[in-house]
Protein backbone atom coordinates (compact mmCIF):
# COMPACT_ATOMS: atom_id res chain seq x y z
CA UNK A 1 0.00 0.00 0.00
CA UNK A 2 1.18 3.72 -0.95
CA UNK A 3 1.27 5.99 1.90
CA UNK A 4 0.39 9.69 1.89
CA UNK A 5 3.41 11.95 2.75
CA UNK A 6 3.74 12.08 6.59
CA UNK A 7 2.54 15.40 8.52
CA UNK A 8 5.27 17.65 9.00
CA UNK A 9 4.50 20.03 11.82
CA UNK A 10 8.01 21.70 12.31
CA UNK A 11 7.37 25.54 12.81
CA UNK A 12 3.67 25.20 13.38
CA UNK A 13 2.20 27.90 15.58
CA UNK A 14 -0.92 26.19 17.63
CA UNK A 15 -3.32 27.27 20.12
CA UNK A 16 -5.39 25.22 22.42
CA UNK A 17 -7.96 26.46 25.60
CA UNK A 18 -6.54 25.73 29.07
CA UNK A 19 -8.85 23.83 31.78
CA UNK A 20 -9.00 27.43 32.78
CA UNK A 21 -10.61 29.33 29.37
CA UNK A 22 -6.93 30.96 28.82
CA UNK A 23 -6.07 31.23 25.00
CA UNK A 24 -2.29 29.16 25.16
CA UNK A 25 -0.45 29.06 22.18
CA UNK A 26 3.00 27.52 21.79
CA UNK A 27 5.45 26.68 18.36
CA UNK A 28 6.21 23.08 17.63
CA UNK A 29 9.70 23.44 17.70
CA UNK A 30 10.79 19.94 16.56
CA UNK A 31 9.36 16.75 16.44
CA UNK A 32 10.63 12.87 15.94
CA UNK A 33 8.38 10.63 13.89
CA UNK A 34 8.11 6.75 13.68
CA UNK A 35 5.41 4.48 11.59
CA UNK A 36 4.76 2.27 14.32
CA UNK A 37 6.23 -1.25 13.89
CA UNK A 38 3.42 -4.36 13.75
CA UNK A 39 0.43 -2.16 13.91
CA UNK A 40 -2.64 -3.88 11.20
CA UNK A 41 -3.76 -0.21 10.57
CA UNK A 42 -1.03 2.57 9.62
CA UNK A 43 -0.27 4.65 12.49
CA UNK A 44 2.15 7.40 12.84
CA UNK A 45 3.56 7.95 16.24
CA UNK A 46 4.45 11.45 17.03
CA UNK A 47 7.25 13.18 19.52
CA UNK A 48 6.85 16.82 19.44
CA UNK A 49 9.06 19.26 21.54
CA UNK A 50 7.06 22.60 22.32
CA UNK A 51 7.94 26.13 23.19
CA UNK A 52 5.27 28.15 24.46
CA UNK A 53 4.60 31.61 23.81
CA UNK A 54 4.01 33.55 27.22
CA UNK A 55 7.33 32.37 28.85
CA UNK A 56 9.01 30.45 26.61
CA UNK A 57 9.10 27.08 28.24
CA UNK A 58 9.66 23.95 26.31
CA UNK A 59 7.11 20.76 27.01
CA UNK A 60 6.95 17.49 24.99
CA UNK A 61 3.89 15.64 23.73
CA UNK A 62 3.31 12.60 22.44
CA UNK A 63 0.57 11.95 19.41
CA UNK A 64 -0.55 10.00 16.91
CA UNK A 65 -1.85 10.19 13.21
CA UNK A 66 -3.89 7.00 11.93
CA UNK A 67 -4.85 6.76 8.13
CA UNK A 68 -8.22 7.59 7.38
CA UNK A 69 -11.03 5.24 6.58
CA UNK A 70 -14.14 7.08 6.90
CA UNK A 71 -15.33 8.07 3.17
CA UNK A 72 -13.80 12.08 3.84
CA UNK A 73 -10.72 11.01 5.42
CA UNK A 74 -10.36 7.86 3.75
CA UNK A 75 -6.40 7.97 2.75
CA UNK A 76 -5.09 11.07 4.04
CA UNK A 77 -3.35 11.46 7.71
CA UNK A 78 -6.27 12.65 10.49
CA UNK A 79 -4.91 13.52 13.78
CA UNK A 80 -5.57 11.28 16.61
CA UNK A 81 -7.94 12.92 19.55
CA UNK A 82 -7.43 10.02 21.95
CA UNK A 83 -4.73 8.48 24.56
CA UNK A 84 -1.76 6.90 22.50
CA UNK A 85 -0.81 3.65 23.01
CA UNK A 86 2.70 2.88 22.00
CA UNK A 87 4.79 -0.17 22.43
CA UNK A 88 8.18 -0.53 24.08
CA UNK A 89 10.10 -0.68 21.31
CA UNK A 90 9.18 2.06 19.43
CA UNK A 91 9.11 4.77 22.64
CA UNK A 92 12.74 3.08 23.13
CA UNK A 93 13.73 4.57 19.93
CA UNK A 94 11.88 7.60 19.80
CA UNK A 95 13.47 8.60 23.63
CA UNK A 96 17.39 7.53 21.59
CA UNK A 97 16.88 9.81 18.78
CA UNK A 98 15.61 12.96 20.81
CA UNK A 99 18.45 12.35 22.67
CA UNK A 100 20.73 12.17 20.11
CA UNK A 101 19.61 15.72 19.14
CA UNK A 102 20.09 16.55 21.94
CA UNK A 103 16.47 17.36 23.46
CA UNK A 104 16.87 18.21 27.34
CA UNK A 105 15.68 16.33 29.93
CA UNK A 106 15.30 13.36 27.79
Amino acid sequence: MSLPPFPNNIGKVRTHTSIDGRQVQYTIDDEIVRRQQGSRNPKLIYLQRMRFTEDGRTEYRFTYYMLGRKPKARGRWVFGQYSLFIPPHDLTALLREARRRGWKGV
